[in-house]
């Protein structure tokens, strides 16, 4: 439980942007897992809290919207309570742990609130794991149920790759030897009243994309998943009008905590894009569901900004595009501008270790500082450590060390990672990034994707900045290339626009204006496939690494 140390510190470079009388309160301090922290006063003590104060608000406003269907709060609130009896009759309570392999779908989000009335712990998957690595999630956590739907039964390993094979439970279709997902909501389960709120316990285990390794579960609790709900709503100035569209995977922290948590904590309306995504059926649902919110991948935006259709659509009520993992080329920043002007691109930085946020964009100055992820959430902190773990000065690269309430307290069963990946109570992140003397953070590189040029240390994401602002550039990355003299040399994989023609001495002598001469890409690779991307749209730099070794 959380002790009460006092009132906030003394004031930070962004507590000028997060004005202390928005939604949360004050900030002050508190103590949880052992580490000081500075925390919202006026939260709710868990999802079961959350969803039930929104439903003595107006049980009726609009919370889920998926196609034709519709879930009122009240209707949410009751279908999480029966879910919640169908669990608990199958055995599921405090602590356990209840995995989903389900899209974007009205289903996901009530099992989210049913296992929160429980303490169950929830384990989203993505949807596009296959059959061996889904064993293995399931078996690290060990899952005493699998709740998926009928289009992915060919991913569920069957009961002899497991150590304990879970209560299947199938959604959206039958399938043979698992259990329909409406008798979970038959009624004949006693209805269970929510467990007293803990608000350290882990209410979701959320796998790292393990783009390296085996992918590693970050425990994600009720006091990082509320803090990080109200970081975005306070600092996107969302309130209950506003509707939420979920576009990327809500097994991915940014869908499910930036997103659907975010609207829901206002008593928005969250919807859901079920389907695949497609740029055309995107932004018709955009303009059919009046949405007002997104948080995407820059290569959305893009695709968004490129598409004929843009100008047919009714897009404008939309006026909060958040984004992050990537620059945005200022091509897409220009062509959105012009087609929607009330639209902010808003720049935000964080992991699953973080619970999603630990910069946000202020929205007084993104047009200012796009080249910046902006400033620390309202709640957070974060140091600049050299390889010593001493503070750099202002403005100089160093690694990002992060803490506040939204940093999980570690990871599931890793002992070690632990050790290596938390110190002082914070999470040592890996990210090379510098802070500027008015508290705006700037991201380089992923510590284990910066290029050592004949000990010249050269950001991947400087050098995509640069090259995504040419001319006819979709989309781009930059490695390492192996040199047996140098190390390495700078190699530059592109992605031309559609009709757009480029080659390697434009992508050359467009960085060689804007860049020190050992940063300009040596070789270029130019291919019209898109490039690899994880579950979580983020590029497989590790892939595009092999694929040049290859050649």
């Amino acid at each position: 439980m959380a002790a009460t140390d006092g009132p906030q510190d003394a004031a930070r470079p962004q507590d000028r942007f997060w004005a202390a009388e928005r939604l949360g309160g004050v900030p002050r301090m508190e103590t949880h897992f052992g580490r000081r922290m500075r925390c919202f006063p006026e939260r709710p003590l868990s999802l079961a809290a959350m969803l039930a104060a929104q439903v003595a608000r107006d049980p009726a406003r609009a919370a889920i919207a998926e196609g034709p269907l519709t879930l009122s709060y009240g209707e949410l609130d009751a279908r999480a309570a029966r879910l919640a009896a169908g669990l608990a009759a199958r055995g599921i309570a405090a602590g356990d742990r209840v995995a989903l392999l389900l899209g974007n779908c009205w289903e996901f989000l009530a099992l989210l609130f049913a296992c929160a009335r429980l303490g169950a712990i929830v384990v989203p998957i993505g949807t596009r794991q296959r059959m061996a690595e889904l064993a293995f999630l399931l078996d690290d956590c060990g899952a005493k149920i699998l709740v998926f739907e009928a289009a992915y039964a060919d991913a569920v390993p069957p009961p002899a790759m497991l150590a304990a094979a879970p209560l299947l439970v199938a959604t959206r279709g039958e399938v043979a030897g698992a259990t329909p997902f409406a008798a979970l909501m038959d009624g004949s389960g006693a209805e269970r009243a929510a467990v007293p709120a803990d608000e350290e316990a882990t209410a979701v285990l959320l796998y790292t994309s393990g783009t390296t390794g085996r992918p590693k579960g970050a425990c994600l609790t009720h006091l990082g998943l509320v803090h990080s709900a109200l970081s975005f709503a306070r600092c996107f100035a969302l309130d209950d009008a506003d509707r939420g569209l979920v576009a990327v995977p809500l097994a991915h922290v940014t869908g499910l905590v930036g997103v659907a948590l975010t609207t829901l904590a206002v008593g928005g309306c969250v919807a859901l894009m079920h389907a695949p995504y497609k740029t055309d059926a995107f932004l018709a649902l955009l303009a059919e569901a009046r949405v007002s919110f997104t948080i995407l991948v820059p290569a959305i935006y893009t695709l968004c900004a490129m598409h004929p259709d843009l100008p047919r659509h009714d897009l404008s009520a939309w006026r909060v595009g958040g984004f992050g993992g990537a620059p945005m080329p200022v091509a897409t920043i220009a062509r959105m501008a012009e087609a929607l002007p009330a639209l902010q691109l808003l720049n935000a930085y964080g992991a699953t270790e973080t619970t999603s946020p630990a910069t946000i964009m202020p929205r007084s100055c993104w047009r200012d500082q796009m080249d910046s992820v902006g400033q620390v959430v309202p709640c957070g902190e974060l140091r600049v450590l050299d390889e010593d773990g001493q503070p750099v000065p202002p403005g100089t690269a160093g690694e990002l060390w992060i803490a506040g309430p939204m940093v999980v307290p570690g990871y599931w069963n890793r002992p070690e990672a632990n050790r290596a990946e938390f110190a002082n109570g914070f999470w040592r992140s890996g990210d090379i990034g510098s802070m500027d003397s008015g508290g705006f953070v700037r991201l380089f590189d992923r510590r284990k994707d910066m290029i050592n040029r004949a000990g010249y240390k050269i950001f991947s994401a400087e050098v995509e900045g640069v090259l995504s602002a040419l001319a006819g550039v979709q989309e781009c990355a930059i490695v390492g290339r192996p040199d047996p003299v140098l190390g390495e040399r700078v190699h530059a994989f592109v992605v031309p626009a559609p009709g757009c023609v480029l080659d390697g001495d434009a992508v050359r002598a467009h960085c060689a204006g804007l860049l020190a001469d050992y940063k300009v890409p040596e070789t270029v690779t130019i291919d019209a496939a898109p490039l690899p991307r994880n579950a979580n749209g983020k590029i497989l730099k590790a892939a595009l690494r092999e694929r040049l070794a290859r050649a």
